[in-house]
């Protein structure tokens, strides 16, 4: 009787999934190559697709197959798929139950039009133009949020959808322990001399920055088999199956770090999607468990390796034969803290690994602001400026780039999303420790060129379980320990320490 019901739940489970994934095909569409005149369709036809999947999701009958299926998710425990899959449902369909299908549907179409509008904001240096949309993404994040209420913060379901376990006071006191200790490092970095990094603006064309980024992230173990790289506005990864999973980059001729880096993160983030456990394809558990590990991995590869003294003594002379001039007469050395370089940036995706967690920072409280209602949309700008000058000691000269900067708000939700930039921070730095202890030599490797030892512990420690368990398990599963800051902070010091000499 239980198996009956768990196969009668799964083809209605697979149903949306497959909706979904038809979702995120239509997206990456219109962030690579749609006409620029095809928006309008592309909006309603998404949000055509949402409201489907979330009726579909949240029908009363799904609700009866879980409640017959109790006894059947405890037997199993979250160690096996069926239960992990039943735990997993079960949480979702409780808060799907909560939002009605038409706003799903008209918060699709929504998100479409400002992102559309946003392309051109940006592009364009004009706030104003997006300003009524963005507004109008304010109420309907509130709007979101009050259907659940008895939160404590009205950030909180929007934190719980990326980051379940996560509340905007525990953020806070995160952000807080954070800053304490960044901040003074900090500043101790920026009175010592800058590295020199006019190496790094010579023009190169894009087609060969790409071919070399190519290179590097195959060697890395990014399956081009089972997924593709292309152009956007923002980089980002997306999954429409466990054999197709995709990345995106952007190019500057002018500056080198633009295209590789974003692709290594964005190449961290599908090896994660990629490394899900066969078993778990078509299914919800089927994706990373969450905003924060997820980013954990991208950080992991793109900083943690990417701009790793060891992975360059191995890449380095590649590049010197693919890039003749300006690298052949530049030493190791000095890439290596170019690369490194620690500034007072407006960009946070250009940021330095130090600084990046107070970018965030400034994020997450305009969002608590705007949500709050302390702060309005038409102050944003302003205010953005200001924080940026309190947090980083450095002020924006145009929207561009201050708050036109990032796709989030201009995509989604105001709220629930950027924190897990600095979690996944912190993890990075903590799963690579717990690798290296488990296995000693994989710096040694990287300096050969040679990954597999630390992406197959990646996969058998967190890749392979996908949603199978929530983050907090995770990370105590893979580490031992629950999330710390003090794994990060140690290795920015030892870092950032010896290449500035304090």
């Amino acid at each position: 009787m239980a198996q009956e019901a768990y196969d009668e739940l799964l083809t209605k489970l697979k149903e949306v999934a497959d909706i979904e994934a038809a979702i995120s095909v239509l997206h990456w569409d219109q962030s690579t190559y749609i006409p620029p005149k095809g928006n309008a369709a592309r909006g309603r036809q998404m949000a055509t697709l949402s409201k489907l999947a979330h009726e579909k999701f949240s029908d009363p009958s799904v609700g009866k197959l879980l409640d017959k299926l109790a006894s059947f998710e405890e037997e199993k425990g979250p160690d096996q798929f069926e239960g992990a899959l039943l735990r997993y449902t079960r949480r979702h369909y409780e808060r799907a139950i909560k939002i009605p299908a038409e706003f799903m549907g008209r918060f699709s179409d929504h998100c479409s039009k400002i992102y559309d509008a946003w392309t051109r904001a940006r592009q364009d240096n004009d706030f104003s133009s997006v300003q009524p949309l963005l507004e109008e993404s304010l109420r309907l994040t509130r709007e979101f949020s009050n259907y659940f209420p008895g939160y404590d913060h009205i950030a909180d379901p929007l934190i719980e959808e990326s980051d379940y376990g996560m509340k905007a006071a525990s953020i806070q006191k995160l952000f807080s322990e954070l800053k304490e200790e960044l901040v003074p490092f900090f500043d101790k970095l920026l009175k010592r001399p800058e590295p020199t990094t006019d190496f790094l603006n010579t023009f190169l064309p894009a087609d060969a920055q790409l071919a070399f980024g190519k290179k590097v992230i195959q060697s890395l173990g990014y399956d081009f088999s089972r997924g593709r790289q292309d152009l956007t506005h923002h980089p980002f990864m997306t999954k429409f199956a466990l054999d197709d999973v995709r990345i995106t980059t952007r190019v500057r001729e002018n500056d080198f770090s633009e295209a590789l880096f974003s692709s290594i993160h964005e190449a961290g983030h599908a090896m994660y999607e990629q490394g899900v456990k066969r078993e778990f394809d078509g299914s919800f558990l089927c994706h990373g468990t969450s905003a924060g590990v997820h980013e954990s991995q991208s950080r992991l590869w793109e900083n943690i390796v990417g701009r790793s003294l060891s992975f360059w003594k191995y890449f380095f002379p590649k590049l010197q034969k693919h890039f003749p001039n300006p690298f052949e007469n530049v030493s190791l050395n000095d890439f290596y803290k170019a690369i490194n370089k620690v500034s007072q940036g407006l960009i946070r995706t250009d940021a330095d690994e130090v600084s990046y967690s107070l970018h965030v920072m400034v994020r997450f409280s305009l969002e608590k602001d705007l949500l709050e209602s302390k702060l309005s949309v038409a102050q944003l700008p302003k205010i953005w400026n200001e924080r940026y000058e309190e947090y980083l000691g450095v002020r924006p000269n145009d929207d561009k780039d201050g708050v036109l900067q990032d796709v989030h708000w201009y995509s989604g939700p105001i709220g629930g999303q950027f924190q897990g930039y600095s979690i996944g921070n912190i993890f990075s730095a903590q799963s690579f420790a717990a690798a290296t202890a488990a296995l000693p030599s994989i710096p040694q490797e990287i300096e050969k060129g040679e990954f597999d030892g630390l992406r197959n512990w990646l996969t058998n420690n967190i890749y392979q379980y996908g949603s199978q368990y929530t983050a907090p398990e995770i990370i105590k599963k893979s580490t031992g320990g629950d999330l710390s800051i003090r794994p990060y902070i140690d290795y920015l010091k030892e870092k950032f320490g010896k290449l500035y000499e304090v």
